[in-house]
């Protein structure tokens, strides 16, 4: 399954039920003019400029800046508030209908107006098309779209679902104009009709330019004159190079550990600087339940003993992360500590043996780590290297480490081919629903043949019909202590978010938190 969140790089409140108004952030008319153009560097490709397709970070970096959604994350913060919508709220007590009544005279770039009738056209299209690549499989929940008038749209949902506002304020909720896009078919030439903040100029293989959208009307303030993001295809150096010799005025995804360290290191007087923010984006260790191996706890349990995680973060990513112990990352909203709990922050041997020779395990313990740098970045087979020594060292385990190309992973994983690979997430909408539904849930994207009937049967669908998201602590509470007793699942790391920018680039650090969205119109730069 091509998932977005499978990617490297990323919660309501009280109250969803009694509505969602709008703030009282301006349009943009006007905003940008004058304003200089900003160059940007990527090495992540743009997959899609469909957002009935896209569902990798590159494209819903896309999405965000060019489409609206009913909702969107301000910035800094994980709580949906309306953006085309005036306003939208559950109209039932059981989450099960959603309301919402759209801003008055919303227009495309071209002009043309953006009633109810675009935001149906672009869910049913969505659903319709149900694309492997795209972001269908988000709404299983959405059973039809109502549209009473040209200013309301009813969603009418299968089963309660009180994140469904999160899901609609993400890249999946983008809206598309009914006019020029296909109900039954992806849009294959490369250009957007949208109504967000910027308007898609071109697009091209190694560039693609966005103008200032005149006929925008949300709560963006647009602090520039349009971007240039220039693609940079995986080559981390010369995007390295580029940001260093000032060919870009930013470089965004795609720098290494190393290349971070390297430019915090010498940022006095070089005319660049770091900027860090918030990632919700983690990586776990994932074991198949049916291996002959990986399957036994006492193996999981030793493995969960030995793992050293602080030695990988200073040694392989040099800082860039923080150790997780937790399936739901710090930051989201039903965040704890059960891995820490349960075994610890610092390896120990003498707990990992015990474990073992509980389970009548004598021998060392044979074990190939699954690892996949093409999805995951080259610091990957690094950091499984570092993990098989670890467990080596402890006298316990005979560990190696291969590498294969990301198709072939996916479709050996999907064989039950491997004891225990790697897996990286970032998440559609910050919420905790994101970090555990898709995991343990039905269908779970993990596939490594996991099921717990406390968690499926009544956990998921408990906390997804809780309106009030503070009130599902207790719950995610306990649904970790299972997975931390249980060992499906290893967290390993939290990433950090990063940005190398030039002197007189403003507005970074409001690009860069857990809602993964990145603001185009946050970034402000100073004539020189």
């Amino acid at each position: 399954m091509n998932m977005r969140n499978q990617w490297p790089v990323l919660p309501l409140v009280a109250g969803l039920a009694s509505g969602l108004l709008t703030g009282c952030g301006s349009g943009s008319d006007d905003s940008g003019d004058g304003g200089s153009t900003v160059v940007m560097g990527m090495s992540d490709d743009v997959l899609a400029t469909d957002p009935a397709s896209g569902y990798d970070p590159g494209s819903w970096l896309l999405f965000n800046n060019v489409f609206q959604s009913l909702l969107s994350f301000p910035k800094g913060s994980s709580v949906p508030e309306p953006e085309a919508a005036e306003k939208c709220d559950f109209s039932d007590n059981k989450a099960t209908i959603y309301k919402c009544t759209l801003k008055d005279g919303l227009k495309f770039s071209n002009g043309d107006s953006l009633t109810s009738e675009d935001v149906k056209f672009s869910f049913d299209r969505l659903l319709k098309i149900d694309d492997g690549a795209g972001p269908a499989i988000m709404f299983p929940m959405l059973e039809k779209v109502e549209t009473p008038d040209e200013q309301t749209v009813v969603f009418r949902l299968k089963v309660p679902d009180a994140t469904f506002p999160s899901k609609i304020a993400s890249g999946a909720g983008s809206i598309v104009n009914h006019r020029e896009y296909d109900a039954d078919g992806l849009r294959e030439d490369g250009e957007a009709s949208g109504s967000g903040p910027y308007k898609l100029e071109s697009f091209g293989e190694d560039e693609a330019v966005f103008s200032v959208n005149g006929n925008y009307k949300g709560t963006a303030d647009v602090q520039n004159g349009g971007v240039t993001l220039k693609f940079f295809h995986g080559d981390q150096a010369a995007l390295k190079k580029a940001v260093q010799d000032g060919d870009v005025d930013l470089a965004y995804r795609g720098l290494s550990a190393g290349d971070i360290a390297d430019i915090e290191a010498a940022s006095d007087g070089t005319g660049v600087d770091v900027v860090e923010g918030n990632s919700a984006e983690v990586q776990h260790l994932v074991f198949n339940m049916d291996d002959p191996v990986a399957g036994k706890l006492p193996v999981r349990k030793a493995i969960a003993h030995l793992l050293d995680r602080d030695a990988l973060i200073n040694n392989i990513y040099e800082g860039t992360a923080t150790p997780l112990y937790s399936i739901i990352p710090a930051g989201i909203d039903g965040h704890n500590t059960a891995f820490f709990d349960t075994y610890g922050a610092r390896p120990s041997q003498q707990l990992a043996e015990a474990a073992l020779r509980e389970g009548g395990i004598t021998d060392k313990v044979k074990l190939t780590l699954w690892s996949t740098p093409s999805r995951y970045g080259p610091a990957t087979d690094e950091e499984f290297k570092a993990i098989a020594e670890q467990l080596n060292d402890s006298g316990l385990f005979d560990a190696d480490v291969k590498s294969v190309a990301y198709d072939q992973y996916e479709k050996d994983i999907a064989a039950g081919k491997y004891g225990v690979y790697v897996k990286g997430w970032v998440p559609d909408y910050p919420d905790a629903d994101n970090f555990t539904a898709p995991f343990f849930g039905k269908g779970n994207v993990l596939a490594n043949n996991y099921t717990n009937t406390a968690i499926t049967g009544r956990l998921i669908p408990r906390t997804a019909a809780e309106s009030n998201r503070a009130a599902t602590e207790k719950d995610y509470d306990e649904l970790q202590q299972i997975v931390a007793d249980e060992l499906p699942i290893l967290p390993i790391w939290q990433a950090k978010q990063y940005a190398v920018v030039a002197d007189g680039v403003y507005g970074l650090e409001n690009c860069l938190d857990a809602s993964t969205v990145f603001r185009f119109w946050e970034i402000s730069k100073s004539d020189s």
